[in-house]
């Protein structure tokens, strides 16, 4: 394999590969390996379906001509990512037929990849599910790992699945017609697993940052599969989120809670990333867990890849508490965020006091 080939493989009760390499979109018999029936669901969005969904099927097509290939297109962006739409997807898995061997091609960024997972996740209990994600943020986060779900007026990924793919394939070159907003929005995911298992990836990052930018294949080929590796083998040990896999939520907690309080119009999901893994070592450096050093260099490194590092103004901080009690990383007993030690030393805090994350809201 070349430098901008990788790929990575995903251990555990329902292993999977995941192929990182440019012209994977067009290369049938790889696609094709995964269709163990005669149905394949093509699920897109608005966006993605007229740049590359004709290609998948012609890829399909040209290897299994007897198979029945049908396409669904929803509305992009994270606003569609509702029960309405899934309850198209599922409408669209009647009307070819589907039966218990087919599979869904899921080929846009996170929003099409969670809800085409969780249709897969429910039709017939569950048929396999093939991501092909065209973002870096799903690349790096959401195709990896199984966790699919939509959202509820009440918050982000309330009502889902855990439901693994049968395969991952990343096109890099689809990275090339992303717009730069959303290609700078992947690297805050990217930059996340630096912070909690991989210090010296961060030095990496900070290094290779002007081509990773430019979109340099090798170099973005080699950074997606070192977080998936990283995302694999977390989720490998804790495929239901009972423990350690709670730390890839680090900056989540009060980036869901930035999304859903701004109605999904405001900061996209990376970036509201971003600016919760600054709050995130802000909050961890007041409860004395970490040096301010370390947070003032995650900060500079987000602003080297052009992300937002600061809390966006008209948000209520008690609003946002609020949200934070709901989301689904909460306990019972109390607020729990992922804070960190430092660089590359995540962990998981229960019982966070309300009035110490109020203080890191209101500073701003």
């Amino acid at each position: 394999m070349s430098a901008s080939h990788q790929r990575v493989e995903v251990g555990g009760a329902a292993p999977y590969r995941i192929d990182i390499a440019p012209g994977l979109l067009d290369d049938g018999a790889r696609l094709a390996a995964h269709l163990r029936g005669r149905h394949a669901l093509v699920v897109s969005d608005s966006q993605v379906a007229p740049l590359y969904a004709q290609r998948v099927r012609a890829a399909l097509a040209a290897v299994r001509p007897d198979a029945r290939l049908a396409l669904h297109v929803f509305d992009a962006g994270e606003a569609s990512k509702t029960l309405a739409n899934f309850s198209g997807v599922i409408d669209a898995l009647a009307a070819l037929g589907a039966t218990r061997d087919a599979c869904i091609y899921a080929l846009g960024g996170g929003v099409v990849g969670d809800l085409a997972g969780f249709a897969a996740a429910c039709w017939m209990r569950g048929i396999d599910c093939v991501q092909l994600p065209t973002t870096l943020l799903a690349m790096v986060d959401s195709s990896v790992g199984g966790k699919t779900a939509v959202d509820i007026a009440q918050g982000k990924n309330l009502v889902g699945a855990f439901h693994p793919p049968r395969a991952v394939i990343a096109d890099t070159a689809s990275l090339r017609t992303l717009p730069p907003r959303e290609l700078r929005a992947g690297f805050a995911e990217v930059i996340k697993y630096g912070a909690i298992v991989d210090a010296p990836f961060l030095d990496w990052l900070e290094a290779h940052a002007d081509g990773l930018l430019a979109g340099d294949d090798a170099l973005l080929a080699e950074a997606i599969a070192r977080s998936c590796r990283h995302k694999a083998a977390i989720t490998e040990r804790d495929p239901f989120e009972h423990g350690e896999r709670a730390l890839l939520n680090f900056g989540h907690t009060f980036g869901h809670a930035i999304e859903t309080e701004q109605g999904y119009g405001g900061l996209n999901h990376g970036e509201a990333v971003a600016v919760g893994m600054v709050l995130a070592a802000r909050l961890s450096t007041a409860l004395g867990l970490a040096d301010a050093a370390d947070g003032a260099r995650l900060r500079g490194l987000l602003r080297r890849f052009e992300l937002p590092t600061g809390l966006p103004a008209g948000l209520d901080p008690a609003a946002l508490v609020a949200r934070m009690r709901l989301d689904k990383k909460a306990q019972g007993s109390g607020l729990r965020f992922v804070l960190w030690d430092g660089a590359g030393k995540a962990r998981v805090v229960a019982d966070v006091d309300e009035a110490a994350v109020r203080a890191v809201l209101q500073d701003r």
